[in-house]
């Protein structure tokens, strides 16, 4: 608790009043009182001291700071791309406390020393909590497991996010050396020999626009491989960006027999169909969007619970690698300053789920699985966000704080503008005015 400045007045550094609070489903007016980066009082107002920063947050709903288990920082590697600074700027922007950055860089964090290169950089510049993932090979390349024992103390898990693992021996072995390190294998899974060069679905749009399409099977073959050696190795299993309706029966079936197995999508595969795309990148992404009976499957499982969490796949690219038209521009969508807003308009609003839910697919389920993220509580580390729910914009790619701009949401209009988010205390976005 605060230290006390004389009997009954507690030293508080920032006082939120006349917030709206999420309890069990439905929105309760309150205050928050932060001192030396924790949450010391929600409720009323106790006496406290006079230097207390005062913020008004006008009746605006007050949320736990966002996880997001799937996000590509590009650094090091990368940085013409993303920064570990500007990418964080944007996860703040879209009311993330923490990120879980994937390993896709250069150097690949295989090893000690090359985890470390990555750890240097989110020291000195991120603005949230950033938990970078190890690889599972080395180089991700498929060949050679990785050092996952000297990484283990530092990461989130072990994943080749990117590239498929493509031999079964070789998850085997990595699964069987995750569990004893205690740590989770989450993947991207993806058959290249069911590629044939394709680079979007293989639906209706594909056949129509004359592009070379991705069959599903493509990403639950791999699924249903996996889902084996989890239960044969007793591995904590994590399927990164579910997006056909195989993946989501697969991982529903793997459930109800005890697999210890979980899994993400993306707005973007709830919201958009393969009909919906247009000759341009910002609808180009791996794994891609699928038909309308896989988005339906996706809604599906978020509402029975098959699907435990909403991720971005925040994956920015230069403007001339995402200019070369559907085919030939690189995959990867910016998400994170957009991805509680889409799911608030397109998810909430319409009825399709709760705002109870839609918190614990961005908070309370990646929290529980990864163990990052604090719940809205007295002596929780005061990492938050502050939404207008009533609010709504037209989403404008040039005013985004990542360095990518492709999107599919460009030029839409959503509700929820994210007016504040705070982490350990620190305020890390303000929107300006506010």
């Amino acid at each position: 608790m605060a230290h006390q400045l004389e009997e009954g007045v507690r030293i508080v550094d920032y006082m939120l009043k006349n917030a709206r609070i999420l309890e069990n489903g439905s929105l309760h007016p309150g205050s928050i009182f932060i001192s030396k980066g924790r949450i010391v009082s929600i409720g009323e107002c106790p006496e406290f001291s006079s230097g207390a920063v005062v913020i008004d947050l006008h009746q605006n709903v007050v949320f736990p700071g966002f996880v997001d288990v799937h996000v590509h920082l590009r650094e090091p590697g990368f940085s013409y791309k993303e920064t570990v600074r500007t990418g964080t700027l944007a996860a703040a922007h879209g009311g993330f406390a923490h990120v879980c950055a994937m390993p896709n860089l250069y150097p690949v964090p295989d090893s000690r020393a090359a985890l470390e290169e990555e750890l240097s950089l989110i020291r000195r510049d991120a603005v949230v909590h950033v938990h970078p993932y190890g690889a599972i090979t080395r180089g991700e390349k498929g060949e050679q497991l990785a050092d996952l024992a000297a990484m283990a103390p530092d990461v989130a898990g072990f994943s080749d996010d990117g590239r498929g693992v493509q031999s079964g021996d070789m998850m085997r072995q990595a699964m069987t050396e995750a569990h004893r390190l205690g740590k989770m294998i989450v993947a991207h899974c993806e058959d290249n020999s069911l590629l044939h060069g394709g680079y979007i679905h293989d639906g209706e749009y594909a056949r129509t626009h004359n592009h070379q399409g991705i069959c599903s099977e493509s990403e639950w073959g791999p699924i249903a491989r996996d889902l084996k050696l989890s239960a044969e190795t007793g591995c904590a299993y994590h399927v990164c960006h579910v997006s056909a309706k195989e993946s989501v029966q697969l991982i529903r079936e793997a459930k109800s027999r005890g697999v210890d197995v979980t899994c993400e999508t993306g707005p973007h595969y709830l919201i958009f169909n393969d009909v919906d795309l247009q000759e341009d990148a910002r609808f180009k992404m791996n794994p891609p969007i699928r038909s309308e009976a896989d988005r339906e499957a996706l809604v599906a499982g978020i509402q029975d619970g098959t699907i435990d969490m909403l991720i971005t796949d925040h994956a920015p690219h230069s403007a001339e690698e995402k200019g070369r038209g559907l085919e030939k521009s690189a995959m990867g969508v910016v998400g994170l300053e957009t991805s509680f807003a889409a799911a608030y308009t397109y998810l909430v609003r319409p009825g399709l789920i709760t705002l109870d839910k839609l918190v614990a697919l961005m908070h309370d389920n990646p929290a529980r699985r990864f163990g990052y993220g604090t719940s809205l509580a007295e002596g929780q580390p005061a990492d938050l966000t502050v939404f207008d729910l009533d609010q709504k914009y037209t989403v404008d790619p040039e005013k985004f704080l990542t360095m990518g701009r492709a999107t599919p949401f460009a030029g839409m209009e959503l509700y929820g503008v994210c007016k504040l988010t705070m982490v350990d205390g620190t305020i890390v976005w303000r929107e300006a005015g506010f």
